[in-house]
């Protein structure tokens, strides 16, 4: 069975930076994409940015020139960089791998 657990949220100003975690287990990791998604209070839950097995990318428009995904297959990881930080960045953010896998979320709070 595959399982997500997410790290690295947090509080921080406006114009701040965070670096969110995902560690893998249950699968073969360098096979599979991987994503990071967010839900705000009261919104629907919106990709942010996913990379592929081979680490082709996309982004958010919203975010894309302040976020970067990466991941590393060694360790079963992706990250998400997160620079210049917004307060309409604030919300849960998931990572999400194979297109059905999700994990626990973690809170990222900007405040202006």
């Amino acid at each position: 069975q595959v399982q997500l657990v997410e790290s690295g949220g947090g509080s921080v100003q406006a114009g701040g930076s965070l670096r969110l975690s995902c560690a893998a287990s249950g699968t073969i990791f360098g096979l599979i994409g991987m994503g990071w998604y967010r839900q705000a209070p009261g919104k629907q839950r919106e990709l942010v940015a996913d990379i592929t097995p081979i680490g082709g990318t996309r982004y958010a428009d919203s975010v894309k020139g302040r976020f970067t995904i990466s991941r590393e297959n060694g360790k079963n990881t992706v990250d998400l960089q997160m620079n210049s930080l917004k307060a309409e960045d604030t919300g849960v953010y998931y990572c999400k791998a194979q297109g059905i896998y999700w994990g626990q979320g973690t809170q990222v709070t900007v405040s202006s």
